[in-house]
Parts: structure tokens; sequence; C-alpha cells
């Protein structure tokens, strides 16, 4: 985007709401979030990202030193923090929804679920299953079945379902783009 070009008209209807983007591992938050935020004159943060960067190592030492509680308790106190900064496009590890205290920080901004379906995921993950603490077990497509089982009715929680494709994540922008004035629609002037 040129610097000088005008912000999009969107940013000012969204007043500074964040948008957090949620789903599955390898759902492709980090890569969609980006162009979002470039789009919209927002600023991007990944979680995962802040969290290596607070513990000085990557997500896997966390998990196999802190366990999956240590890094949760990480995960929320990060996006407390980032809850406090207003017009960011966050990229949200798998599990932030996992828990309730997460929600009261997401439902101040916008959720978008980005979902590209099991198979996808499942096709994605097998090219990166080394950086996937969860799926370190003996068989990580069951793993990967009963977290998704887990966490499918927290992501319908969302203010947006976004289905994924092959789209490149520049075109999955464009598309949380055009549905997004559906969830700003004007505030209701309310008589008393």
């Amino acid at each position: 985007m040129n610097k000088s070009q005008a912000p999009h008209p969107l940013k000012q209807r969204l007043g500074g709401r964040n948008l957090y983007l949620v789903g599955m591992m390898a759902s492709g938050k980090s890569s969609t979030g980006r162009p979002l935020a470039e789009q919209l004159s927002y600023g991007f943060v990944d979680t995962d990202a802040v969290i290596e960067q607070l513990a000085g190592q990557p997500i896997p030492k966390i998990f196999s030193e802190e366990g999956e509680e240590g890094f949760r308790a990480m995960e929320s106190q990060v996006l407390s923090a980032i809850g406090q900064r207003h017009s960011l496009v966050v990229a949200t590890g798998g599990g932030m929804v996992s828990k309730p205290e997460n929600w009261g920080v997401l439902h101040q901004g916008i959720v978008i679920w980005l979902n590209p379906g099991r198979e996808e995921l499942l096709r994605r993950l097998h090219a990166d299953s080394s950086n996937r603490p969860l799926l370190q077990t003996e068989d990580p497509e069951a793993t990967f079945d009963c977290l998704f089982a887990e966490r499918l009715p927290l992501y319908t929680e969302a203010d947006l379902h976004v289905e994924v494709g092959v789209e490149e994540p520049d075109g999955i922008a464009l598309k949380i783009i055009e549905f997004l004035p559906q969830l700003l629609s004007p505030p209701v002037k309310m008589n008393g």
C-alpha cells in the first residue's frame, strides 16, 4: 500500500476496535493478518511471536518447560496487554479461545474465525508438524481431531466465520474486508 494513500473507509467505522483472528493451528491467521492490517492501516500483532519474544524462547520449548497450562497463562497475559491497545489486527494462538477469561478481551473487538476445514488443516500441519507441540503424540491426526472437536463450539462464537479455501492471504483479507460492514451496522439510538 502506498503510504500517501487515504486510509480504508472501514477504518473510521471500526472506531479503533481490534480485529482478533481465531482458528485452529495452520488456519492462516498470521499470514492473513498482515495484509488485512495493511489494507485497514491497522497495526499487526501475532500473540505467539510476542510470547516467544517475552519468554526468549520458541513456543515448543515453552511447552516442554512450562507445560500447556504455563503457556496458556502467558497467552492470557499477552492478550490482556494487547487488549489495552486499539486499531490492531491480532493473530491469536489456536487455543486462545479455550480459556473463558480470554473471551472478555476478544469480545471487546471483532472476532473472526478462519476455517480452512479439517482436510486442508491436516495437509498444512503435515508439512509443519515439528513446530506444533500439541501434535507431538503417537497419533497426531487423532490428537488434532480431539482438539478440533473441543474448540469447534468455541470458534463458532466468533462474530464472523470465514471459510478459507486455497486463496492467497491477500484474497482472504479482502474477503474479510468485504464482510466487515455487515457487522458494523449503525448503533441503535436508545430513548431515555
